[in-house]
Order: C-alpha cells, then sequence, then structure tokens
C-alpha cells in the first residue's frame, strides 16, 4: 500500500515536477492549488505527508497549518516557501509544521524529507498503526487484535484505517463515507452497517471495547 501524499502549491510546474518525483519513488500524489482546496481535501480524506505551500492566493500555507491542527489533524506538514529568513521558518514550526524547505530546492531532497516524515510517523520498516492492542500493519493489511488475525473485507479496512490515523478523534459519517466510497454512500445503511461487521470483528471477542459511537457526530476507535 503506498503512501499518498498531498502536494498543495499554485504553481503548476512545483506540481507536476513534485508528482513526477514522488511517484517515481512509489507514492500516491494528489494535488491542490490553493489553501481552501487543501482544506477541503484534508478534511475528507488522510494523507502520509502534506507538502504544502506557503505563498498561496487565497489562504496562506501558515493559516492552512494552523487550521488543520486546531482540528487535530496530526498529518506531517513539510513547508514550502521563497521566504529565506529564520522569522518565517520560526512562524512555519511554530503553527505546527514538522519541516521546512526553502525554494528553489533540489526534488531529491524533497524526497528525502518526505520519506523522513512518514518513517519518523509511521516507524522505518513498516507503517504499522496501533491503538491499544490492536495493530494494523498497512503494508501487509494484516489487523492483529491481542496477536489474534482478525479478517476484513476491503471496506472494513478502509474504515479501520481511518479511524486509527485519527485516533482518538471522533471521525465524521461524511469523511468515512468519502474514504469508502469516494463520496455518499450508496444508501443510508450502508456505513452503519459496515461499522456493525467491523465492531463484531474488532471488539465482540474482547472485554475492553475500542470502536465507541458518538451520536450526530461520528465514532472513534480508542482505548
Amino acid at each position: 500500500m503506498n503512501p499518498t501524499v498531498l502536494v498543495v502549491d499554485d504553481s503548476v510546474d512545483i506540481l507536476c515536477n513534485v508528482r513526477d518525483c514522488l511517484e517515481m519513488n512509489d507514492m500516491s500524489v494528489e494535488t491542490a492549488v490553493n489553501g481552501r482546496q487543501a482544506l477541503d481535501r484534508m478534511s475528507q480524506k488522510s494523507y502520509a505527508v502534506c507538502v504544502l505551500d506557503i505563498g498561496l492566493p487565497d489562504i496562506d500555507g501558515l493559516t492552512v497549518c494552523k487550521t488543520l491542527r486546531a482540528n487535530g489533524d496530526k498529518t506531517p506538514i513539510l513547508m514550502l516557501t521563497a521566504r529565506d529568513s529564520i522569522d518565517d521558518r520560526v512562524n512555519g514550526l511554530g503553527v505546527g509544521a514538522d519541516d521546512y524547505l526553502i525554494k528553489p530546492f533540489s526534488l531529491r531532497e524533497l524526497n528525502a524529507r518526505v520519506q523522513a516524515l512518514i518513517r519518523r510517523a509511521y516507524g522505518d520498516s513498516t507503517m504499522k498503526l496501533k491503538v491499544g492492542d490492536l495493530v494494523f500493519d498497512l503494508s501487509t493489511t494484516q489487523v492483529c487484535r491481542g496477536g489474534k488475525p482478525i479478517k476484513l473485507n476491503p471496506t472494513g479496512l478502509t474504515i479501520l484505517k481511518e479511524l486509527m490515523l485519527r485516533s482518538p478523534a471522533i471521525v465524521s459519517r461524511s469523511r468515512l463515507e468519502a474514504q469508502v466510497w469516494g463520496g455518499t454512500a450508496p444508501d443510508s445503511d450502508s456505513l452503519r452497517a459496515n461499522i456493525y461487521l467491523l465492531r463484531q470483528a474488532i471488539d465482540k471477542a474482547f472485554d475492553k471495547k475500542l470502536i465507541h459511537t458518538h451520536p450526530g457526530l461520528g465514532w472513534s476507535i480508542n482505548e
């Protein structure tokens, strides 16, 4: 399962060059050309890393980063900027960015920085998500709880991944539907039915329940 990176920049040339570089290094890439589009994409989907330009035409990158962190989004963020002052770097890191790269930059260095952020967030050898005794190995799609393997269908795996990536935050119905179906579910009961099946697989055999319903808000997974 290749990590997906969101690249946000208003320069088409930069978007194309960065996309080509990261895809050559086994990453999937999605793009946004302004701050509003970036916030919308990240409200609907989880990314391994966000490469975010500061000088966007509508909402600047610092505000985008600050908004994401205020909303509980922990996605690693690599800031891009043409500004080369210490104050600019401090401001970027101060609002929650994880790293900083000054334009013009080497694509080789950008790739190395992105890879480092992925390793830092998900581990060096494999990308594993853990909540309590529940482990989801993203590289193999194997799920175990208490050392016992759990078999899930593709929809269950997608829902579980999103819940674990956002843990302990509450994940809304609209976000889960966007992750699974790319938008609205086929019918109003589809998501609820799949979460029921996920609960049966994850929680039924254990005293401690990990999946929680928050009426009117969504679902979360935590101890």
